[in-house]
């Protein structure tokens, strides 16, 4: 090959993609020495080269573009204080993490074993031409106002101290709609800050760049409010500073508009909240323990406005709505600074996102039935799928704007697609499943809890709030293995078998057999099924003294669905039993169904499995949008199972019009929307993105669900059982932990939805 090709094709090899795109490590093939010569010597010269030429080039041939480093020295960690840099490891771990999962941005964390602020700014300054952005975290003040002033002064990358403007820029977005809502103004409020460290610094300078007064906002440390001509005060402090006499915290929340807390637990009683002006607007944000507790200001104050830092109440001040987003807008035009306008361009997104409709899964996530903007809802929820697309985008604009940005966007419908795509691959609807079974945990029955890896995800499914566990099975061999894996907590447990049980055993057989006497079942047969773990754990949920059932995984599926088609009614209308398995793929969540029972559906059948599968991807808060799969392309073939496809969406498109399905089609088709509508334009699902597949049978199915669990490592959830009137679900045999705890959150989800439907029906009565 000419040396010019070579150099061509090494370059292009290095290339990342372009400002916005996803990034996958790694990005190129390199399976063959060729691809290695490529990827290192002597190919890796030529990107080499070229940054040496022009520095901007790093950005074009490495990952830098994407790689934001968490940096701490471990002197105020969390509530920790002072704890040095290794104990500080697993903080920066942990935000590592939440860069990935919310904005998909790489992280190194780095601790530095300095407090001296210049040693500090010099080993930042030192490593930073590895990263595109610099995240400052845990370091006490006032050393934290030097090290970020010079760092932002003295490097061309963006660099934030997030415990400075991270809750400062979350709180303002609140603060706006909260005075809002309150009928009041920004220059007109009277507020009293609580804290006077750096988080408290910055939020009163952001309020203030909002049209908070500098004079309206008293300031108090743990010896009282800031005052003029004070020692004590420092510089960045004696902004804030009053010649006015309070005699206490109380004192100056007489008449005020707002209480920002920013200290330490329990220190405002009812009666300061009673002194405050009607609407008070107080943002209680130490953690755990707020200024004072959520239940006791709501029940002093009906006319209260709200927020804290927990989040097992309204108006979450989480810093993970910013960070994450502020960065990615930030390393996506490749700005040399995070400036105020770009702050105050995130501030303003995250307040005008909670007056917008919420999407049905943010709803579902939370156990809300609707999420509407008001005193409850002033700020969004960190799970709302939204903020990828409508943050980032305003910070980008901003950084643009203000002069900035090295790299501007030119097509923002084009990097709105781009920045929802980097979520595609990720667990997050995983994560919206476990957080909405957390939101009311229902009694899941184990029935195989005397095997080591079903009580393994019976313990998680306690310990994370996720259900009730009660336990089936021997209850020597249970005791022995919750102790041997510290599973401490107190749980029902139930051996099926022993005398103790006899009487329900007797009660549960009786009406068995008055159900399936007519069928040849005698109560002698009853009385022995009722032994049986299944049959007995399948009549503990009929009798209602559970709320949901899992087990398979010691059997296989067909002796363990047995006895639920046989103990379990189908629900109202239902005439055919399935399955789905909801695949967590890099393209996004996709349910596969009928997976596990139905060998040869017909076409009516097909019709009703997807009508099935569509209740179950509403479930999930998606709107479903099926692809009838085939060997077929619409009429393509006569054969007998293309037809029988095409007969079944000729059924939905007439009696459900208004559900996106379509078919016979190729599945290549399907999950390609360019191919789909080049080809077919005609289709229901051109210009759609495909997220559920219904298989002509069985064999295609299940095939179909364990090579893409195998081959790629997705993460499957399911069989999810449809049409049955309990919630009750069946692992595949030797399913894993965290299969057995996903299906246990999908059975307490499936469970809470029965039980709203049946509400529902009882109102209607």
């Amino acid at each position: 090959m000419h040396k010019d090709s070579k150099r061509r094709e090494a370059l292009l090899y290095h290339a990342k993609p372009t400002p916005g795109k996803i990034q996958v490590v790694p990005t190129k093939k390199y399976a063959t020495q060729r691809d290695l010569a490529l990827a290192y010597s002597p190919g890796v010269a030529e990107p080499c080269l070229e940054i040496e030429k022009d520095v901007n080039n790093v950005y074009k041939y490495t990952a830098k573009g994407n790689l934001v480093a968490v940096i701490s020295n471990g002197t105020a960690v969390l509530g920790l204080g002072d704890i040095g840099p290794e104990a500080s490891k697993p903080v920066m771990e942990g935000k590592g993490l939440l860069f990935k999962i919310f904005a998909d941005i790489d992280v190194f964390d780095i601790e530095v074993d300095t407090k001296d602020v210049d040693k500090f700014i010099e080993t930042v300054k030192n490593i930073a031409p590895t990263f595109g952005g610099i995240n400052l975290e845990d370091i006490k003040a006032p050393e934290s106002f030097e090290i970020e002033r010079r760092l932002v002064e003295e490097l061309n990358i963006p660099v934030m101290h997030d415990d400075q403007h991270g809750t400062a820029i979350i709180s303002a977005a609140a603060l706006l709609n909260a005075v809002e809502l309150a009928g009041k103004k920004m220059e007109d409020v009277k507020m009293v800050i609580s804290g006077a460290g750096s988080a408290a610094i910055a939020c009163a300078n952001l309020y203030v760049s909002f049209g908070v007064r500098q004079e309206n906002i008293v300031m108090f440390n743990s010896k009282g409010a800031l005052r003029k001509g004070d020692p004590r005060v420092s510089e960045m402090q004696a902004k804030y500073a009053t010649d006015k006499e309070y005699a206490s915290l109380g004192d100056a929340m007489l008449g005020a508009d707002v209480f920002i807390g920013l200290s330490s637990g329990d220190i405002v009683t009812p009666d300061m909240l009673l002194g405050m002006a009607d609407n008070p607007i107080v943002f209680a944000m130490a953690n755990p323990r707020p200024e004072i507790n959520y239940d006791v200001a709501i029940a002093t104050r009906k006319d209260i406005i709200m927020a804290t830092g927990r989040s097992d109440h309204p108006n979450q001040v989480n810093n993970v709505l910013g960070f994450p987003f502020i960065f990615r807008g930030a390393l996506d035009v490749r700005a040399t600074k995070i400036n105020e306008e770009m702050k105050k361009a995130a501030v303003v997104a995250l307040a005008k996102l909670a007056k917008e409709s919420v999407p049905e899964q943010v709803n579902i996530a939370y156990g809300e039935t609707k999420l509407i903007f008001g005193r409850d809802y002033i700020i969004p929820k960190p799970f709302d799928p939204r903020l990828i697309a409508e943050v980032p985008p305003a910070v980008a604009k901003a950084a643009m704007e203000s002069g900035v940005a090295t790299a501007p966007i030119t097509d923002w419908d084009k990097y709105r697609e781009e920045l929802l795509e980097r979520m595609g691959a990720d667990n997050k609807m995983l994560r919206l499943l476990l957080n909405r079974a957390k939101t009311d945990p229902k009694r899941v029955i184990f029935a195989e809890a005397d095997h080591l890896d079903v009580l393994k995800a019976a313990q998680i499914v306690s310990e994370e709030g996720i259900g009730q566990p009660i336990l089936l099975g021997n209850r020597e061999t249970i005791l022995e293995l919750k102790e041997e894996i510290g599973f401490d907590e107190e749980v029902l447990i139930i051996d099926p078998k022993t005398k103790d049980e006899e009487e329900r055993r007797n009660r549960f057989a009786e009406v068995y057999w008055k159900s399936r006497q007519r069928r040849g079942t005698t109560l002698l047969d009853a009385q022995k099924w009722m032994r049986e773990r299944n049959y007995f754990a399948a009549m503990m949920i009929n009798e209602g003294e559970a709320d949901a059932l899992v087990t398979g995984y010691s059997r296989s599926y067909p002796t363990v669905v047995k006895p639920m088609l046989e103990l379990i009614d189908k629900g109202h209308g239902v005439s055919r039993v399935a399955t789905t398995n909801l695949m967590m793929t890099k393209r996004g969540p996709l349910f596969l169904a009928d997976t596990a029972i139905n060998p040869n559906p017909s076409a009516e059948d097909l019709a009703k499995i997807a009508l099935m599968t569509a209740k179950t991807v509403k479930m999930f808060g998606m709107e479903p949008v099926i692809a009838m799969v085939s060997f077929s392309n619409f009429g393509s073939s006569k054969n007998e199972g293309a037809s029988k496809v095409r007969e079944a969406v000729a059924y939905l498109h007439k009696n459900h019009p208004d559900l996106v399905v379509d078919g016979e089609i190729q599945t290549d088709f399907a999950l390609n929307s360019e191919m789909l509508k080049s080809k077919f334009p005609f289709s229901k699902l051109a210009n759609k993105k495909v997220n559920t597949l219904i298989f002509p049978n069985l064999d295609a199915a299940n095939i179909t669900y364990k090579l893409i669990k195998e081959l790629y490592k997705s993460v499957s959830i399911g069989p999810i059982m449809l049409g049955l009137d309990k919630p009750v679900h069946i692992f595949q045999l030797g399913a894993s932990v965290e299969e057995m705890v996903n299906m246990a959150a999908v059975a307490v989800v499936d469970a809470q939805e029965k039980e709203k439907r049946l509400k529902q029906q009882v109102a209607k009565k």
